[in-house]
């Protein structure tokens, strides 16, 4: 038996005793069932921010894939959560398909529809997870798009070469990516205050609100000098905190620095297009082709499992593939 203090008999917060047997899922007081999917949206909405204190980004990822979810002509905004069915979600997988999203787009969806039923399960506003007996769309398996040596090297240098937006700024900001393998959103949150005295590092907030240090070598420790003190002549002592900026002075956002690669790699630059991801990619490839501990590459990440990280050991083994088929006499290109 459990105490509670709660109403019961129309007397305001008496204590109150419900059987132990009832306390598995009911440690909550007891909600209102009848809850619309636009409330029960809100609701875990509110939920994911405030109490399991996931980053805006995060956030806003789910609350537009679960927006998508309740427009859709099988669920609806003011239908009960407790009436929509299995078949109704394998429906919108449907309709997503048939709009040619791709596999990974499709099952990111399906997560977002699966936290918000456990959430209604958990706190009582279904009796059933209905997404239990939905299954994942199978995703082909695609190893990551990374850069070579060469073409890294062309690109970082492209800044200096071709007068296209803000050298001294893209040269840095190439070199930061490459160096510490970061994730754009990353890049973009990078405040002054973050990067150690001597450039030799710096903290970055990551997914999930978790914060890493990251390390910066020489070349990216020379860039970011050089694009600070350009910086400076340009705008003077400015309060903005932000470490990269665009022309007008103000923090650059991450399609901002999107189209700044898209410049530099387009027919402008090096014409190997490449996405920002790919830094990141290109950054776990090469240390783990150079002998780092797979967990530590995972720590330089952020990366919560390390099944993500493993990803990229599969390249190694594939690369190595492709260069005995190409060198040994016995190899399949030299057949």
């Amino acid at each position: 038996m459990i105490a509670f203090l709660g109403r019961q008999a129309g007397i305001p917060f008496q204590a109150f005793v419900v059987p132990t047997l009832f306390c598995a899922d009911i440690l909550i007081m007891e909600k209102e069932t009848n809850i619309c999917v636009h409330d029960a949206i809100d609701e875990f909405i509110d939920y994911l921010g405030s109490v399991k204190g996931l980053s805006k980004n995060t956030v806003t990822s789910y609350k537009n894939d679960l927006l998508q979810f309740m427009s859709m002509e099988q669920i609806g905004a003011q239908a009960q959560i407790k009436s929509v069915t299995a078949e109704n979600i394998r429906s919108c997988i449907g309709v997503l398909s048939k709009q040619k999203k791709a596999a990974s787009s499709i099952n990111r969806f399906l997560s977002a529809v699966r936290s918000l039923f456990a959430y209604c399960r958990r706190y009582g506003l279904i009796d059933k997870n209905v997404c239990e007996e939905v299954k994942s769309v199978k995703i082909p398996k695609r190893l990551p798009r990374f850069m070579t040596g060469g073409e890294v090297d062309e690109l970082c240098a492209a800044p200096e070469k071709r007068e296209i937006l803000w050298g001294k700024r893209d040269k840095a900001l190439f070199e930061v990516f490459y160096s510490s393998g970061c994730r754009v959103s990353e890049i973009a949150g990078l405040l002054v205050s973050d990067i150690s005295g001597d450039f030799s590092s710096a903290i970055v907030t990551g997914k999930g609100s978790k914060d890493r240090i990251v390390y910066f070598e020489e070349d990216a420790r020379l860039a970011l000098k050089e694009y600070f003190d350009d910086r400076e002549k340009r705008f003077g002592n400015i309060p903005e905190e932000h470490v990269f900026l665009n022309q007008k002075g103000t923090a650059l956002s991450v399609r901002g620095i999107s189209y700044i690669l898209t410049r530099y790699s387009g027919v402008e630059g090096t014409n190997h297009h490449v996405s920002p991801h790919a830094f990141r990619h290109t950054f776990a490839t090469a240390m783990l082709m150079n002998g780092a501990d797979v967990r530590v590459v995972q720590e330089m990440l952020g990366h919560s499992s390390i099944s993500t990280t493993q990803r990229y050991t599969h390249i190694n083994t594939e690369t190595l593939i492709a260069m005995y088929n190409k060198a040994h006499p016995h190899g399949s290109d030299r057949r």
